[in-house]
């Protein structure tokens, strides 16, 4: 870690955290007192300050709005049992945004902005942080051109922010899935592997009439043959299929390297679970199935962390699946959460003390 960078602080002269109970909070509606924000200009990044919670004032022809220059990260801050704050994993957050920065032609963000920025902004809000259990606080850096001038080309200018959402429990209820054969999220060659605004905009006429038939999300395939696999929603997706662990490979660039599912992946192996990284389509699944070795099938995402699926509907074949029954993915789910909440051993160096 570099030293802490000198950044502007203005406090809020009254907190909103005296309106807000913080049990029972849903994900992503409130906000703490303060922000971070900082300009590129000039092929620099300056104007570095952490202020109160307001709005932006933007012009109608901002860049970002017309072009899609925008991209962000999502991450969690945890209070151990001791009251100490602490960042799960942010430096994989670092390094994906900036991959994500790169393939929207964006400038990289300095590692003094994002993550000491992230640890003055989380420590000067901390109280923001629910002391309970399965409670975080969210934390939403982002990115976006703020040139005020029509025209396709990168923009010369940029803000980036980061904000903060104290949330409760996610309860992911198991998920009805519809394996997607029309639309198409990502392909070779294209922004699929980038946290971009543009993927989620993207993907949401493909759900709204997935919950028109009764299921609640999509199962993303290829662009040509609509049969390999890549995400369920915004999150990647695991089948365990003979005691076996598969999770679609990274290699082609349209799938998001998702921190929590690294971070499954790691329990997994010590758990003793064999962990396959490759091509997988819904005929192999489908196979699987009738032979009874299917026996889990969830998505991993930082929200949920672990989201089991209960039934997939591909050509109006229905897998079905009972959720009560998954034993590696609920042991999987503890053990992260053990450790995001100081309960067990951080081996691996995930967490970031503030």
């Amino acid at each position: 870690m570099t030293e802490a960078v000198d950044i502007l602080v203005t406090k809020t002269e009254r907190s909103k955290l005296q309106d807000i109970n913080l049990e029972n909070i849903p994900f992503g509606k409130y906000f703490s007192d303060h922000m971070l924000e900082a300009d590129y200009e000039n092929g620099e990044w300056k104007n570095v300050e952490i202020k109160p919670y307001q709005p932006l004032l933007l012009e109608p022809s901002l860049a970002a709005l017309h072009y899609g220059q925008a991209i962000f990260e999502g991450i969690k801050a945890y209070k151990d049992d001791k009251g100490n704050a602490w960042i799960f994993r942010p430096q994989d957050n670092f390094r994906r945004f900036n991959l994500s920065a790169e393939r929207m032609n964006m400038p990289v963000v300095p590692e003094e902005i994002f993550i000491q920025g992230m640890r003055q902004l989380v420590a000067l809000d901390r109280n923001w942080i629910p002391a309970k259990k399965d409670h975080s606080l969210y934390i939403r850096p982002f990115m976006f051109s703020s040139d005020a001038m029509l025209g396709v080309r990168p923009s010369e200018t940029y803000k980036f922010l980061i904000i903060l959402s104290p949330t409760g429990p996610y309860y992911a209820n198991p998920m009805k899935i519809m394996v997607e054969e029309r639309y198409t999220r990502a392909a070779p060659g294209g922004v699929g592997f980038s946290k971009n605004a543009g993927n989620y905009g993207g993907s949401m006429l493909a759900a709204t009439e997935a919950k028109k038939q009764g299921y609640d999300q999509v199962l993303w395939t290829d662009s040509t043959e609509h049969k390999w696999l890549q995400e369920v929603g915004m999150m990647n997706v695991f089948f365990i299929i003979d005691n076996v662990a598969i999770t679609p490979d990274l290699k082609e660039g349209t799938i998001l390297e998702g921190v929590t599912r690294s971070s499954v992946i790691k329990g997994l192996e010590e758990m003793g679970i064999r962990v396959e990284e490759r091509k997988i389509n819904i005929d192999e699944v489908i196979a699987a199935y009738k032979a009874g070795k299917v026996a889990e099938v969830f998505g991993t995402g930082t929200a949920a962390v672990i989201a089991p699926v209960k039934e997939l509907n591909y050509k109006g074949f229905r897998m079905e699946f009972n959720p009560d029954n998954y034993r590696i993915s609920r042991h999987i789910k503890s053990w992260l959460n053990d450790i995001r909440e100081g309960k067990t051993e951080d081996k691996y160096g995930w967490m970031v003390k503030v």
